[in-house]
């Protein structure tokens, strides 16, 4: 994980802020679509590897337009859903490492158009579901024990849900061809990385010694700069009011002592303990 905070350290500036609202103004420019000519998506706008080879590299992003149906009120439904999981995740992880999920997300998508295509020789129409399902699992990954009400009615825990999905795709997985077993582990490239390889299980080892001390290096500076006339330095990105007029400042009432953070980092830090003290 310390890969990725460097990162964000690095790049976070550029991080596109409420990103599902760009992407569902994308998938209402899809609907349109779909009414007048829903060829015209096929023909220029698809995740087809083969003409991505010949040139026409804006596939690689156009493909996301497409709905999560050709039906209106699904769509309209599927839109509000999705825009929930993806802001609230936002607002938990950070802008900067929720891009780089559904980023990573798109990429694996065109990883697997591509393999299909080169190894298999086939033309695999990706399209945005596996993407959705992907945010839905890292909504469930985050959010376990939060109640969805299927049908409108019948009360479950995002855990659940995201465990009978994963059942199915499992399945698709294991008694599916090498082209299905191809396209599902590359759409899930984002989840597997996220979840699995950039998690840190070990809560005591050299290297989160090492972070420990780097924090206490990076407070002392926060409270130095604090001296010279900044009023709130976030303890994680280091940015001040200064550096961003419109920044909002929280204190962490979970941490042991009196840091701020910015509202990127308000939710995604590792809370201070005695023990960093």
């Amino acid at each position: 994980m310390e890969f990725f905070r460097k990162l964000e350290r690095k790049y976070g500036r550029y991080a596109i802020h409420n990103l599902m609202y760009y992407i569902i103004i994308l998938y209402g420019i899809g609907m349109v679509i779909q009414w007048v000519d829903p060829m015209f998506y096929i023909r220029y706008l698809s995740l087809d590897a083969s003409a991505i080879l010949r040139g026409q590299i804006w596939r690689i992003v156009t493909f996301v337009i497409w709905p999560p149906s050709t039906d209106i009120f699904f769509n309209l439904l599927s839109m509000y859903l999705y825009y929930w999981l993806g802001t609230n995740l936002e607002r938990v992880w950070g802008a900067f490492r929720f891009n780089v999920y559904f980023l990573m997300g798109i990429l694996g998508h065109f990883l697997a158009a591509l393999v299909g295509y080169l190894v298999f020789g086939q033309v695999w129409f990706l399209t945005t579901s596996y993407l959705n399902f992907s945010l839905f699992f890292a909504f469930a990954a985050t959010f376990p024990d939060l109640q969805f009400y299927l049908f409108f009615v019948i009360p479950i825990k995002a855990k659940w849900l995201a465990l009978f999905d994963g059942i199915y795709f499992l399945y698709g997985f294991a008694f599916g061809n090498a082209a299905t077993r191809c396209a599902i582990l590359l759409s899930f490239l984002n989840f597997i990385i996220f979840f699995f390889m950039t998690r840190d299980f070990r809560r005591v080892s050299p290297k989160e010694i090492k972070r420990k001390q780097e924090f206490k290096t990076k407070m002392r500076a926060a409270e130095h700069v604090k001296e010279q006339g900044s009023h709130h330095r976030c303890a994680v990105c280091g940015r001040t009011e200064k550096d961003d007029p419109t920044l909002e400042f929280r204190y962490c009432s979970k941490c042991e002592g009196e840091y701020e953070y910015c509202m990127d980092h308000l939710y995604t830090h590792r809370h201070v303990t005695k023990d960093d003290n």
